[in-house]
């Protein structure tokens, strides 16, 4: 993903067009917008008319917007049928980062209901039985159809990670607090975090460059890195599918010449799941404060479960748990100096996609990187035996994204190999 010709942004709008056409319907990863491509085509001829000032490095690329991040003459929703206007207010200003990178919005993208469980109407592209994953679901699904090759999503457990690996896509979610949430309807705002999804690295270090304000683009990774698998309780969360084919990408990487090695960590994973679901439910309550007395009616069942559940739990709890986050993080960082350890991997969910479209999954594999704040990336990984994409996560260090995305490269051929 690279700043485009002329040509090549009238081509690529065409090219958009003609896929969301022909996949839409099924994959239903877009809200609607009646003049869309006219929109987009008179944005594209001004793009083209006009010299920018500054460099453009997303020129002509489209992107799509997860619909929790408020959009200059977009309304946000949510995913939710609650008055548009609780939403309203200045545009997010990572999307007005992408604006002036050159970007075309392609539009807003089906989130599940307030980023938590509810589930949108986007369907899976590689099999519309099955689900894409939440909560960003209609981004993760846009990037897979071919719609677009950047869109954004949020993460507060599972959000950016578990979809990328469903939808076969790379996923990317930054170390907690590089990216500004203005303009970004919370979730659970300790724990929020901004990502995207991409069809390659390169154009996840693009999307880098451009949204994380502090990026060093002179940032190199001289060696490659030593992974750590991290056995225990954490990884006997995966499915017995999820486990054998980690066990197939760690011989394709050893092979590859990478060192591997086996840590065991995270034996304390139900104390750090236990704490991440009371920060979720608390401060979604608090949130939805002003919101859910007025309107309760009008929220479907799961959210209402979560939001009654938070409004129970008590401030020295919400406290407790929220001292867990730092302490996760000295624990992961005390273990990879010990074992020499430069990135965690482990598999982006537990296992392919699940049928349905009820349920989203599960987010147990993302959960304490997120948790500790970390930067993590999810990698196309091999098939599973129904046909459905396999992701490999990768965890660095805390503030070590630059280092991440260096290191990925690599890893992102070898897993294309094995995959070939």
């Amino acid at each position: 993903m690279s700043e485009l010709s002329h040509r090549e942004v009238l081509e690529g709008l065409a090219l958009a067009q003609e896929r969301v056409l022909a996949r839409e319907g099924k994959v239903r990863a877009l809200l609607d917008e009646p003049g869309r491509w006219a929109r987009l085509l008179s944005q594209a001829a001004l793009s083209i008319q006009t010299t920018p000032s500054h460099p453009a490095p997303l020129r002509g690329a489209l992107v799509g917007v997860k619909d929790i991040i408020r959009v200059d003459g977009w309304e946000t929703r949510c995913g939710s049928i609650l008055p548009p206007e609780l939403f309203a207010g200045p545009e997010a200003s990572c999307v007005t980062r992408l604006r002036e990178a050159g970007a075309l919005l392609l539009g807003k993208t089906v989130t599940t209901e307030f980023a938590y469980f509810e589930p949108g109407t986007t369907r899976n592209p590689w099999n519309a039985a099955h689900t894409p994953g939440g909560s960003s679901s209609g981004s993760a699904a846009a990037v897979a159809g071919g719609y677009c090759p950047l869109a954004l999503g949020s993460q507060t457990v599972g959000s950016v990670i578990r979809p990328a690996a469903y939808c076969g896509v790379v996923g990317f979610k930054p170390t907690q607090g590089r990216v500004p949430l203005d303009g970004v309807i919370p979730y659970a705002p300790s724990l929020d975090q901004l990502g995207w999804f991409t069809q390659d690295v390169q154009g996840s270090q693009v999307a880098a460059e451009t949204l994380v304000p502090d990026w060093s683009s002179n940032a190199h990774a001289v060696t490659a890195p030593v992974l750590g698998v991290p056995v225990g309780p954490y990884l006997a969360q995966a499915t017995e599918e999820g486990r054998e084919a980690l066990r197939r990408q760690v011989a394709q990487l050893v092979a590859a010449g990478f060192v591997v090695k086996e840590v065991v960590v995270l034996a304390d994973i139900a104390a750090v799941n236990a704490r991440h679901q009371v920060i979720c439910c608390t401060e979604m309550s608090v949130v939805h404060r002003d919101w859910f007395p007025k309107y309760e009616s009008l929220y479907r069942p799961r959210t209402v479960a979560q939001i009654r559940a938070g409004q129970q739990v008590t401030p020295a709890a919400l406290r407790e748990a929220l001292g867990g986050r730092k302490v996760l993080r000295a624990q992961l960082s005390r273990a990879m100096d010990d074992a020499g350890v430069d990135l965690w991997i482990s598999p982006s969910a537990p296992g392919p996609a699940p049928r349905g479209l009820a349920s989203t999954g599960d987010p147990a594999m993302n959960l304490p990187w997120t948790h500790a704040g970390m930067p993590v990336i999810s990698l196309p990984a091999g098939r599973a035996r129904n046909g459905l994409p396999l992701g490999l996560q990768g965890a660095a260090r805390f503030g070590a994204d630059e280092a991440l995305l260096a290191w990925s490269p690599r890893l992102e051929a070898c897993l294309a190999a094995q995959a070939r």
